[in-house]
């Protein structure tokens, strides 16, 4: 079977560069404190003749208005005997020891001195600096615990680095979160209940991720626009199954834009963001999609978006192939309507490679994870940030120094071992391929078999989109605490199933992270059970995220409005030249500005000056 490349369907035209960024509302500043409480003042030990002459002396030396200085030689002014005609809060020396609490905190505030006039006017003398910040720092800590109650700080820092921080944190109640959705009884403001979330009430803080979103994704705002006068996908109804984020939300939403009704499952039952998934269900999308989703509940989800009495779906828009695998398997009567799929993993496309060699292939489908602005930049790039941000929220750990081992060196393993490279890590990698094998010679890091560093590594990364990458034998061999993750699209490069017998022990450490004890007492740090990383435990950037959701966009636009024989029964490639439109939306966000070929040099080249500028063959 050979590869074809598809001739677009629909004329594309320049549009607009990206919005701008709304500016945030200014801070504004902390209110004063009041003034400080009044002091009370205790008797001069001096003879009263000699205090009298000396507060008569200080009255006339000031003008008889303002503050009197202190009185030297009068030490004892600063005890905390009343005053019958002072009115406000004695102070007291904190070190005194008459006046210290059984826990050790102060009477009642910081320490002060006072001088009193013979009519009863108190005034207050200047204060110890250190005495002060003593007692007040004192008083915070001893009041601290009172807030926190039993919550101990450990706790508190775990949970922060793991979801306070994050635009993937959950502001679901924990009282929700034994309660099944499946069990909920849940309407949107609209009334509609065709949906199934976490909790419709985390609409609020969905939408605004959503918002966020919106700032970095120019190209399919630049698509929005466009609806505004043409409906590419008028008619259009999409079934899909891809992770449900606030990026993937800026997709849906474009997509109703531009005329099509849509229902939505996760492809990963830990990816959800259930405030994003709220959001979507209160703008009326069907969504049936939550965090932490059991396998049960995941198969259930998919059905309940395909399965909808009065509603078919004509496309499919596809990440991991689990979807499309259901309908073959369920309603494959269903074909007979849907026009084409839109793959964008490789396992998903590895799977329709499959069925298209058995001959089981229904309908045309498009291949957008071998297109240029999906290997390169989602792959590539998207995975050399993100990694390091789903092992530092997950572990806290520093990288340099660690000995890692990626297993795989194609675009997400090349991105991989980058990031890991500079932040000073020792990078081993494993390959099958040679061409692969011999990039990874050149780009500095060493070619190894699995099992010649399992022992001593600190670090396991798979991203090969195969099966038992790791295998019992090696997670055996691996030493105490190391970590061991996958940042493919599938949780079968990892034998955790193996893990799960009686002799070993679980411990959930935090959120996605669990400790995988052996008899002896080592263990191993797991994270995601083995599933995909930076979505299941961070996030991704929301620009990559841009290109690929515009690829997914225009793959759509293209399958659905193609003249019937275009695309036969089998697999493409999305034309080059909407990979160079889909970076060209793009380009405006950096201000950058492309050169044109003149006559003579397109000529010359035997190009097109609007392009295609490179052939289908070419490896960028």
């Amino acid at each position: 079977m050979s590869v074809q490349v598809a001739a677009p369907a629909v004329e594309l035209k320049e549009l607009s560069g990206p919005m701008d960024k709304a500016a945030g509302p200014p801070c504004e500043p902390v209110a004063a404190h009041p003034p400080g409480h009044g002091v009370a003042a205790a008797p001069c030990p001096l003879p009263a003749t000699e205090r009298e002459a000396a507060l008569a002396s200080s009255s006339s030396s000031s003008g008889g208005g303002g503050e009197r200085p202190p009185l030297s030689g009068c030490p004892g002014l600063s005890a905390a005997t009343k005053v019958p005609q002072a009115s406000a809060m004695k102070r007291s020396d904190p070190h005194h020891p008459q006046h210290r609490h059984r826990d050790g905190g102060d009477g009642g505030g910081p320490a002060a001195e006072a001088l009193v006039s013979p009519d009863g006017t108190v005034t207050e003398a200047p204060r110890t600096v250190k005495k002060i910040q003593f007692a007040d720092q004192k008083q915070e800590f001893n009041k601290r615990p009172t807030k926190i109650g039993r919550r101990s700080l450990s706790r508190s820092i775990s949970q922060s680095s793991t979801d306070s921080y994050s635009s993937a944190a959950s502001y679901t109640d924990s009282s929700d979160d034994e309660t099944s959705p499946r069990d909920k009884q849940q309407k949107n403001s609209k009334g509609s209940s065709d949906f199934c979330v976490k909790n419709i009430k985390q609409a609020e803080f969905g939408r605004r991720e959503i918002e966020i979103a919106e700032q970095e994704m120019p190209a399919l705002m630049a698509l929005r626009k466009r609806a505004q006068g043409e409906k590419p996908l008028a008619g259009a109804k999409i079934v899909g199954c891809t992770h449900i984020t606030a990026q993937t939300a800026v997709l849906m939403e474009t997509l109703g834009a531009l005329g099509a009704q849509c229902r939505w499952a996760a492809c990963n039952i830990y990816s959800t963001l259930n405030e994003v998934a709220a959001a979507l269900a209160e703008s009326g999308f069907p969504v049936f999609a939550w965090k932490g989703e059991s396998e049960d509940d995941f198969w259930w989800c998919i059905d309940r978006c395909v399965n909808v009495e009065g509603w078919q779906p004509n496309m499919i828009l596809d990440d991991g192939g689990d979807l499309t695998h259901w309908i073959y398997k369920k309603y494959p009567n269903m074909f007979k309507k849907i026009k084409g799929i839109v793959e964008e993993s490789v396992t998903g496309v590895h799977r329709l490679y499959q069925l298209s060699k058995a001959g089981k292939l229904c309908v045309p489908a498009m291949n957008v994870n071998d297109s240029v602005t999906k290997q390169k930049f989602d792959n590539l790039y998207c995975c050399r940030e993100s990694i390091l941000d789903g092992l530092k929220r997950t572990t806290d750990m520093m990288f340099g120094g660690k000995q890692v081992v990626v297993c795989g060196y194609g675009e997400v393993g090349k991105g991989c071992c980058a990031a890991l490279k500079a932040m000073g890590s020792i990078v081993y990698v494993t390959e099958i391929d040679p061409i692969c094998a011999l990039q990874a010679c050149m780009d500095g890091f060493r070619l190894v078999k699995l099992n010649e560093v399992i022992r001593q590594v600190d670090i396991v990364i798979t991203c090969t989109g195969n099966k038992n990458v790791v295998t019992r034998e090696h997670l055996d061999r691996m030493k105490n605490s190391c970590i061991v993750c996958n940042m493919g699209h599938s949780n079968t490069e990892i034998d955790v199933a193996s893990l799960r017998t009686p002799e070993l022990t679980w411990e959930r450490v935090r959120s996605q992270v669990d400790h995988v004890i052996w008899p002896d007492g080592k263990r191993i740090v797991l994270l995601a059970e083995g599933r995909l990383l930076n979505l299941s435990c961070s996030t991704v950037p929301t620009f990559v995220l841009s290109i690929t959701a515009t690829t997914q966009a225009l793959a759509l636009i293209e399958l659905y409005n193609a003249p019937e024989g275009r695309y036969k029964q089998d697999v493409y490639l999305l034309p080059k030249k909407m990979d160079e439109y889909v970076a060209s939306l793009h380009l405006p966000t950096f201000d950058a500005h492309l050169t044109e070929l003149t006559d003579e040099q397109a000529k010359y080249l035997g190009l097109n000056k609007n392009g295609p500028f490179k052939p289908n063959y070419y490896r960028y």
